[in-house]
């Protein structure tokens, strides 16, 4: 056995491993734009290939699984469409690559730059690390989406996905992250208008949030060690949480929300929050001009 191979306790289960492994196909520097090019492989490696020309046939890797693509040029429609347990590294998909990763499964991207619209669509398990990924639409109704250090800019990153993990990214878009559910973001920076609309279940930590309308309708949004920026955040809320977390040219915030807040630092308005308290060490302003509601919340100034 392979110095590089895992340490098995069953004997037939390190069998079965190796005539995987000895069994696998290489597939290397073809250059095709047939249609479904590469069509059900299974078990290979694909390195140095480039799917593009004027046949502009589509569907290149469709139906594939356990295949290792490295390297690889990507220039036709729909080339990852059902596939199963793959890895993606040093890869480039770029404007003609639309709808790229569509109803695949366990994949993990490494370096890689995706251009095309609608990158991910109804996708489940799929990890992005060390990518940049430009794609209006990009990452609809998936499940168990996971990016790290990525560079994304998309106009509806992940709307109605589930099972979310981001870290360590710049998001930047109109519309980031409506409908999600139960996501957790930490240490990334996020550029919006009307982002985490309808959020359920999310927990940001150590982010900046700079846009408009943040957080609308949402519901159990927890949001620590976060600075927000931006006018008339967090409105509409239920079971919303921040914990020690600074706003910056926030007015207006808090409209008809359940809120429980600590913000060090002022706030420039607060509007008529439904119920909770919010601790801050100014107010600007509060306005009580809502009607047609019972409003509960406090303010509470520090040392007032």
């Amino acid at each position: 056995m392979s110095s590089n191979s895992p340490e098995w306790v069953d004997p037939n289960a390190a069998m079965l491993y190796n005539f995987i492994m000895d069994s696998r196909k290489t597939i290397e520097n073809i250059v095709t734009d047939r249609e479904r090019a590469l069509y059900n492989t299974v078990c290979a490696d694909i390195t140095g290939c480039t799917f593009a020309g004027e046949a502009d046939g589509e569907s290149a890797l469709k139906e594939c699984r356990d295949i290792r693509v490295r390297g690889c040029a990507f220039s036709l429609r729909y080339p990852l469409w059902h596939v199963k347990d793959f890895t993606a590294e040093d890869c480039v998909m770029d404007v003609n690559a639309r709808a790229a990763v569509w109803y695949s499964e366990r994949g993990r991207f490494s370096r890689c730059k995706l251009g095309g619209i609608k990158v991910f669509r109804e996708c489940a398990d799929i990890a992005a690390e060390d990518c940049e990924i430009s794609s209006f639409e990009s990452g609809w109704h998936c499940r168990g989406i996971t990016l790290t250090n990525c560079r994304v800019l998309s106009e509806y990153l992940l709307l109605g996905s589930s099972d979310i993990r981001i870290a360590g990214c710049a998001l930047d878009g109109k519309y980031p992250l409506q409908y999600v559910n139960n996501a957790v973001i930490e240490n990334s920076a996020i550029n919006f208008k009307d982002a985490l609309w309808h959020a359920k279940d999310v927990t940001v930590k150590n982010c900046e949030l700079k846009g408009e309308y943040l957080g609308w309708y949402s519901e159990n949004l927890t949001l620590e060690n976060c600075l927000i920026e931006g006018t008339q955040p967090l409105c509409y809320c239920k079971g919303l949480k921040l914990i020690n977390c600074r706003m910056k040219d926030c007015d207006l915030a808090f409209e008809l929300s359940e809120v429980e807040a600590d913000i060090a630092g002022e706030i420039l308005s607060v509007r008529s929050p439904l119920s909770g308290t919010i601790v801050c060490d100014g107010v600007g302003e509060i306005v009580r001009d809502v009607t047609g509601y019972e409003c509960n919340g406090k303010i509470v100034v520090r040392g007032k």
